[in-house]
């Protein structure tokens, strides 16, 4: 499906972006010595994403919505930070800012809407992507997370993975779901977190990815997650 050349184009634009009771789930990570508290026990949760195209959801062209499954086992870090950004309503309003045909449709900055904001939704042991002991000595807007990425989850269709910058350990709350009509971004395996599967809508995933698009890969007509909720 893709070039050679366009596979490393495509590589190069997810890489550079600025984002803003299972068992062990407790247990010490040993990177940086330090435990969470998760939102929810068990193996997988459901979320619902609510999403409108136009410049309002009173004068919408479409509205979807999208089903994803987080998966507690294989990426727990990943998916508590998911339901909790959603328990604060932070995705609420929040616009999908980066949309590639064929690649994937990305949403979660929070902050400025455009892909250099957000930031953790709790303390997970890093600061700006660095492992850290102490939460007192990081501003909140530099809570990162740390990779899951070799969890076995593969960019194969329908997923949702986490967006981060090049370096290790800084995803946030940016996110990118696949689409359908792809077969694998394998490029992506191993560096960027699937963290769970799209169950229903997908193919609103695929819809939303043809969109028309700016310069900078942004929707010509807004595409605004409105509400997220959890299942």
């Amino acid at each position: 499906m893709f070039d050679t050349m366009k596979v490393k184009v495509l590589f190069a634009v997810l890489l550079v972006l600025i984002p803003g009771c299972i068992e062990g789930v407790d247990e010490e990570f040993p990177s940086s010595n330090w435990a969470f508290d998760p939102m929810y026990n068990g193996t997988y949760s459901n979320v619902s994403l609510n999403l409108f195209q136009g410049e309002s959801l009173q004068n919408a062209t479409a509205t979807y919505t999208i089903t994803i499954m987080l998966n507690h086992t294989a990426a727990p870090v990943h998916a508590d930070n998911m339901l909790k950004h959603i328990e604060a309503g932070n995705y609420n309003m929040s616009t999908f800012h980066r949309i590639i045909d064929d690649f994937m449709i990305q949403g979660g900055d929070f902050e400025n809407h455009d892909g250099s904001g957000g930031y953790a939704a709790d303390w997970y042991g890093y600061c700006g992507g660095q492992s850290a002991s102490n939460q007192s000595e990081c501003e909140q807007t530099s809570w990162t997370i740390p990779d899951e990425a070799d969890n076995g989850l593969m960019h194969y269709p329908c997923v949702i993975s986490m967006a981060k910058t090049s370096q290790a350990n800084t995803g946030g709350s940016q996110f990118f779901l696949i689409p359908d009509d792809i077969q694998h971004h394998y490029w992506l395996d191993g560096v960027h977190t699937v963290f769970g599967q799209i169950t229903e809508g997908c193919e609103h995933v695929t819809t939303l990815s043809e969109v028309s698009t700016e310069p900078g890969d942004r929707p010509v007509s807004p595409v605004v997650l409105y509400s997220a909720t959890i299942n």
